[in-house]
């Protein structure tokens, strides 16, 4: 194999990278394993800066988590990072929704979604 082939992998590694931001091809369990575990430490950076919408608060997240923001944009699909950045904000808004509900005596109703008998 000589230096060439050395280049060549990690040449191959970045345009199958590149792929994935893109979205033309599928990732790995392992590359969605890495996007995860990306999105979850910038999440966890976001959360002790109290940024609560990185999309809105642009510049603070920038500054704040400029590291983890680009680990998690070179480890994850565009489309992804876009999702789970909107996730964020509609699941903290949707505890602290419920958390206002409980804290005004609503009660927690368990919800069934089976529409057949159980056997």
């Amino acid at each position: 194999m000589g230096i060439l082939g050395l280049f060549t992998s990690s040449s191959e590694e970045e345009k199958r990278a590149a792929e994935i931001r893109k979205g033309t091809v599928a990732p790995t369990r392992a590359e969605r394993q890495r996007c995860w575990e990306s999105r979850d430490l910038y999440f966890a950076c976001l959360d002790k800066h109290d940024i609560i919408d990185a999309l809105k608060e642009d510049k603070k997240a920038s500054k704040e988590c400029n590291a983890e923001s680009t680990k998690f944009e070179e480890n994850c699909a565009e489309k992804w990072v876009t999702y789970f950045k909107q996730w964020r904000v509609q699941d903290i808004q949707k505890r602290r929704r419920l958390a206002e509900l409980e804290a005004q005596g609503g009660i927690k109703l368990d919800v069934n979604t089976q529409f057949t008998e159980k056997k």
